[in-house]
């Protein structure tokens, strides 16, 4: 095999925390990515699969502790990712970090009204652990996969960063018409906000349909709240020509979440010049569409989100306009360059 990248030959864990279900989404594609480009550089890379239950405090516990157990000396370099991978020891670790476990941090109010004292004090123990293996020297350096994941690890853990975007695993995606649907792919959980991207389909007076992609634990309830609109569909799970289809033919991308890390959904609608649609709170999406002007940043309320899908409905130019700037602006986010980035961090600190 000819290498694009060739270099010294490193041998190199990767830690990569999954879910026991073995379900694949965004997290699961980030690992893929990032492991073959380090590869195409030309590294021997071992991705070492972490499972973790997280429906009980001491099974989040115990996860902590296998990591910090892992024997990986044998290893010239290791790269942690996200809780709680970062609890493993090596004398030459770097982290990229996708998040800490969110529920302890920015989601702790959502989840818990009225939170118990033991609950009170599991959180500070977590965000005080987080921050002792986060910090140097057990991590020589941070890189975080977004710019909402950096602000977390400041306000939170007052631990510094720098954000290196991921790239996409698969990266056919293409622009095509744009016709009378909204496209939302991904993972159907509270925290995407669908629900409100449902209720705001009430206010929308332009004709136009909200295409649904995917599964996730509130299938049932979105599909349940959503059943008196005729135009809002779901399409299920998708392959992958499938949704590269129906990215390429939408009007726009309305992609609502709470403080999200990163957020494929933004990146992949880019890519396939389409505007997308996110909310103020919504974290590195709003910090993508701001710095490329490619869409459309309002208030999280039904009706404000309804008035930037007619905005969009009622200009096609405009929609067009954004989603080019959009395309424009993905050609510096690639796993190419983010590897390349921390191969030369590497180099430089640990193999000089």
């Amino acid at each position: 095999m000819i290498l694009k990248h060739p270099s010294i030959l490193r041998n190199v864990a990767f830690l990569a925390v999954e879910p026991q279900s073995g379900e694949r989404g965004g997290a699961e594609a980030f690992h893929d990515g990032f492991c073959a480009a380090l590869c195409d550089r030309g590294w021997n890379v071992d991705k070492i699969r972490i499972a973790i239950d997280e429906a009980s405090f001491e099974g989040i516990l115990e996860a902590y502790l296998r990591c910090y157990d892992l024997e990986v000396s044998q290893y010239d370099l290791v790269i942690s990712s996200k809780a709680p991978s970062y609890a493993v020891r090596h004398p030459r670790h770097v982290c990229y970090l996708q998040h800490t476990i969110r529920v302890f941090y920015d989601m702790f109010e959502h989840e818990f009204a009225s939170p118990g004292a033991d609950l009170i004090k599991a959180r500070a123990r977590i965000q005080e652990l987080d921050t002792r293996l986060l910090s140097p020297p057990r991590v020589a350096h941070i890189f975080t996969n977004g710019d909402e994941t950096q602000r977390r690890l400041r306000k939170y853990n007052a631990l510094d960063s720098e954000v290196l975007y991921p790239g996409l695993l698969r990266d056919h995606f293409r622009t095509g018409r744009y016709d009378n649907y909204l496209f939302l792919p991904g993972r159907l959980h509270r925290w995407k906000r669908v629900g409100l991207l449902i209720e705001a389909m009430q206010h929308v007076r332009s004709d136009i349909e909200l295409r649904i992609a995917g599964t996730g634990e509130d299938y049932e309830k979105f599909v349940a709240c959503s059943a008196s609109d005729p135009r809002i569909r779901f399409l299920g799970r998708l392959g992958d020509e499938d949704c590269i289809e129906q990215y390429a033919n939408a009007l726009a991308v309305p992609f609502i979440p709470l403080m999200e890390d990163f957020g494929y959904v933004t990146l992949e609608a880019f890519r396939s010049g389409k505007p997308v649609i996110t909310c103020t709170d919504s974290g590195t999406p709003v910090d993508l569409v701001v710095r490329a002007d490619a869409g459309l940043v309002v208030d999280p309320t039904a009706r404000t989100i309804a008035a930037a899908i007619d905005r969009l409905g009622g200009d096609r130019d405009a929609a067009r306009s954004m989603g080019e700037r959009g395309l424009r602006s993905t050609t510096a986010i690639t796993w190419d360059a983010a590897v390349a980035r921390i191969v030369d961090y590497a180099d430089a600190k640990f193999f000089a």
